[in-house]
């Protein structure tokens, strides 16, 4: 079984997501990026867009307007602005 990521995508409101997933792509300001577990260590300011996450073969979409994303060797969380789950 391959290693997961834990993952959390808190906004001021509530946190929307909190779990082990396989991987998370996001809106970084300079670009999209995606994050597997063992990912190295970064932080990063994120842009409008939409954040994915991956679990087997379930994906959940959140919009996103803005925040920060954090990447250390216990996992990926997500400060947004603001953020909903997509239902589109």
């Amino acid at each position: 079984m391959a290693e997961k990521l834990h993952f959390s995508l808190v906004s001021p409101e509530r946190e929307l997501f909190s779990g082990d997933v396989d991987q998370v792509d996001a809106p970084g300001s300079e670009g999209d990026f995606g994050v597997l577990a063992g990912h190295a260590p970064f932080m990063t300011a994120l842009r409008e867009g939409f954040v994915i996450v991956h679990d087997g073969e379930r994906r959940l979409r959140y919009e996103l307007k803005g925040g920060f994303a954090d990447v250390t060797p216990a996992g990926l969380t997500i400060l947004a602005e603001h953020a909903v789950e997509w239902a589109g």
